[in-house]
This record gives structure tokens, C-alpha cells and sequence, in this order.
């Protein structure tokens, strides 16, 4: 059986700039902008939420089948995922697109500039899920809007659970089309700002919305993560870092941990514990899919971490 993830592809085009924003910016002037930053610094990553989670529960043994669409410049990505052995059975190509694209500049306050091209990702509506077999669960993560209203009917419509997680995507919907989501899915994730425009859109508490679930995980960054379920809150505490060294691509990391332990039949405690850790060890290092581990080597982790076995 396979985990089914609905979702982006990307390439992340990471650039450094080795001053401040701020010292080339003139406040009273933004109405007319025109700034150009020297970027000696400059990586290209794989990225996209699908990618990442792909990338993650593949390194911990689970059977991730991602779905997106993806543009004509995707040979790079596909080699990387058949290097890794990662099913490209529901990758679509559309001609005459580029893959989504993320140029990213980092000051040396940490603040960012991003412009973001969705290219082929607009078109994820195309893709079914009634295509993929043998699916056990699920996850509609960001993506194209129409890709995400459609995926979260299709999982609902065959029976099939599934997490909502709408992530950087949240913008594209008002509260009636979240309340649907939430009514749809069996689970949810958010992280805690996600959470709180959730509940203010929908009009509902975290604890209304959990009602409608069967377990919604928010995220709390270093201070760990909450899943309430069952009427009660598990408070799961952050595992142990070296050093935090780039966040993005964690919040994909501990989904690929959720979707592990869902589908391993993992009770909560655990399966909390075991996201937490794969986001822990992703954000040691930059880039999302720049870190490895056996599973012998996280098991002693999560030994370390949490005092325990699993």
C-alpha cells in the first residue's frame, strides 16, 4: 500500500546578499523601487511540498507515491528521484511550462525576498486521485487551487484518509472552502500562525475544528508540537538539535513523520515524536533534501531524544 501525495514540485533558487536590505531601501521612496542586490552566494535547490515529503518518508522505509504536475525543465528533479527511488508513476510533465520556481534572497538580518512562479503547478487539477492504486492514505498539501479543492473531494468521495495541510496555500481560500476542507479530511497540520488564521477564517476554535477530525497537529517550531485528538491535547516535546541551521523545508519533514506513523499504525505519542525528530535532523542542514540517515541511525535519535524505543 502506498501513502498518496497530492502536492508541489519546485526548484528553490537560493541567493545570499551580504548586507541589509534595509541600507539600500529609502523608506519615503518604495512607492517607486528600484533596487538590484549583488548575490555572489547563489544554490539551487529541489524543493516543493510533495518533493520534500517524498524525499523524507522514502529515508524512513515508508512508501511515498507523490502527484503533481511539473514543466519541461523537470529532467534534473526526475533524475534526483529515480537516484533515490522515488515513484514518479503520477508525475505529469506539461509542455510549454516551467517547473514552479522560488528565488529567494537572504539578507544577513535573515529577512527575505521571494518571487514565486507556480508555472505547471496551476495545472495539478488534471491529475486524479482514482489514477493512483493500492493508496491507503493521503495528504493534500500545497498546490495549485484548483489541484487542492479537487484532490480533497476525490480522497473523500473513494474513502481514503487523508491530511489537509494547507500550508502556504491558505491565502487561496476563504473560511467556507477551509470549513469544506475540514469536513473532508480525517486529519489536519498546521503550523501555530496557520492555526491561528485558521480558526479566525473558519470562525471556529482549534478544539471545534479538532471535533470534526480525527486528530489536528499544530506545530510550535522549537517549542515542539500539540495533537488534539480524541478530546484531549498530547503535548510533544522538540527533539534535540546540533544546530539550527535552515528551517525551510521542516514543516515538510514532520509531515513525512505523521504519514510514517499513520501509516505503520503508530499510536499518537509516538508517531509525534518520530515528526519531530525528521525535523529535527532536516533543519541541521541547508537545503530540504540535503540530509540522510538509516533507520538505525534515527532510531538512535529518537533513543537519545525522547528516552525510548519504538
Amino acid at each position: 500500500m502506498s501513502v498518496l501525495l497530492c502536492g508541489s514540485y519546485a526548484y528553490d533558487t537560493i541567493m545570499v546578499f551580504p548586507d541589509k536590505f534595509k541600507n539600500h531601501i529609502i523608506p519615503d521612496k518604495v512607492h517607486i523601487l528600484n533596487v538590484s542586490f549583488l548575490v555572489p552566494q547563489m544554490r539551487r535547490e529541489f524543493g516543493g511540498c510533495a518533493g520534500n515529503i517524498a524525499y523524507n518518508l522514502q529515508l524512513l522505509g515508508g512508501s511515498p507515491l507523490p502527484m503533481a504536475t511539473v514543466g519541461a525543465d523537470f529532467g534534473p528533479y526526475a533524475e534526483w528521484m529515480d537516484r533515490h527511488g522515488i515513484s514518479r508513476r503520477h508525475i505529469k510533465v506539461i509542455d510549454g511550462t516551467y517547473t514552479g520556481q522560488a528565488f529567494i534572497t537572504t539578507d544577513m538580518d535573515d529577512n527575505q525576498i521571494t518571487a514565486f512562479h507556480p508555472g505547471a503547478m496551476g495545472e495539478a487539477h488534471q491529475q486524479l486521485v482514482s489514477e493512483a492504486e493500492g493508496v491507503s492514505i493521503g495528504i493534500v498539501s500545497p498546490d495549485g487551487r484548483d489541484g487542492m479543492i479537487q484532490h480533497a473531494e476525490q480522497f473523500a468521495a473513494a474513502g481514503i484518509p487523508f491530511i489537509f495541510d494547507p500550508g502556504q496555500g491558505m491565502p487561496m481560500f476563504d473560511g467556507n472552502d477551509l470549513n469544506r476542507f475540514i469536513d473532508q479530511a480525517t486529519y489536519a497540520t498546521l503550523n501555530d500562525y496557520e492555526a491561528q488564521l485558521l480558526c479566525e477564517r473558519t470562525g471556529k476554535s482549534l478544539e471545534e475544528l479538532a471535533s470534526n477530525l480525527q486528530a489536528l497537529i499544530v506545530t510550535l517550531g522549537g517549542e515542539g508540537s500539540r495533537i488534539y485528538t480524541g478530546g484531549k491535547c498530547i503535548e510533544i516535546p522538540p527533539a534535540r538539535i546540533s544546530e539550527a541551521n535552515d528551517p525551510t523545508g521542516c514543516g515538510d519533514a514532520y509531515r513525512a513523520g505523521l504519514l510514517y506513523g499513520l501509516e505503520k499504525g503508530l499510536d499518537w505519542e509516538t508517531t509525534g515524536r518520530i515528526a519531530a525528530l525528521c525535523g529535527a535532523i532536516k533543519i541541521e542542514q541547508y537545503g530540504t533534501q540535503n540530509h540522510h540517515f538509516t533507520m538505525d541511525e534515527f532510531k538512535a535519535r529518537y533513543q537519545e531524544s525522547f528516552g525510548s524505543a519504538f
